[in-house]
């Protein structure tokens, strides 16, 4: 009697376990289909959505390239349009380089100790060219020489220099040192200024008339027969289709302060 009633104990219990499984799973199935997508109890499960679609892609890529061609276009276009007047730009570059240099040079032949008060500091001068063709050429002392000069050794002071203007070659400067052994015999060495160089004028004030004339040779004096030393130089350069004059003011020998 006891054993049955254990039994029937154990049934019972066993019927309550199961009963309570079924309510859980029933419950666990309508929690599902409320947060389930549509088209889940109709037994499958739509997929995740995927981040872009074909035609989205093909959109983005001819965007893309569209804007790449855009670009590039613009590129190109402002490298045409700059590399247009490369040359010209240059060639100017260039013009104003030579003539800074030289009016440089220029003036620090016009300061003491060499340019003397009462003195051109640069005037006409009998030189003879490694061309063996003497010439009257503007010729200028540059007491610590110039920064263009390449001397084959030791560097020297007081350098007489003259500007020479040749055919196919260019502006061609002559220097050459006192203190060279044979300065008086030895032709003086050459260097290349500008090779744009095409010719070179004059320009003399007449005080008596008031007015300037240009000429391209150096001019004599009427009463002397020397030459006489310009008030001003002229500079044509030619590059091409490209031609461009400049001046340089020939600068007068004033007095300097005196040594302490």
């Amino acid at each position: 009697m006891r054993a049955e009633s254990k039994n029937q104990f154990a049934e019972g219990h066993s019927r309550s376990h199961e009963r309570e499984r079924v309510e859980a799973r029933s419950s666990t199935r309508s929690r599902s289909w409320l947060h389930s997508e549509p088209g889940a109890e109709a037994g499958f499960v739509r997929a995740p959505r995927a981040a872009f679609t074909l035609l989205e892609l093909m959109i983005a890529l001819a965007l893309v390239a569209l804007l790449m061609v855009g670009l590039n276009m613009f590129v190109f276009s402002m490298g045409e349009l700059w590399g247009q007047n490369t040359d010209k730009r240059l060639f100017e570059q260039h013009v104003r380089a030579v003539t800074r240099f030289l009016d440089h040079e220029m003036l620090a032949a016009a300061l003491p100790p060499a340019g003397k008060t009462g003195q051109a500091a640069i005037a006409p001068q009998e030189v003879r060219p490694a061309s063996g063709n003497s010439d009257n050429l503007l010729t200028f002392d540059l007491p610590e020489g110039s920064r263009l000069i390449a001397w084959p050794m030791q560097p020297l002071p007081e350098v007489v220099c003259s500007l020479l203007v040749r055919n196919g070659q260019g502006l061609v400067l002559l220097w050459h040192s006192r203190l060279e052994l044979h300065f008086a015999d030895d032709p003086p060495h050459e260097t290349l200024i500008s090779p744009f160089v095409t010719a070179m004028a004059y320009d003399y004030y007449d005080a008596n008339l008031k007015r300037w004339t240009t000429e391209t040779t150096l001019q004599r004096d009427a009463a002397s027969g020397n030459y006489r030393a310009p008030q001003r130089i002229r500079f044509t350069f030619t590059y091409g289709k490209l031609t461009k004059e400049t001046m340089i003011t020939l600068p007068v020998a004033t007095e300097g302060l005196p040594n302490f």
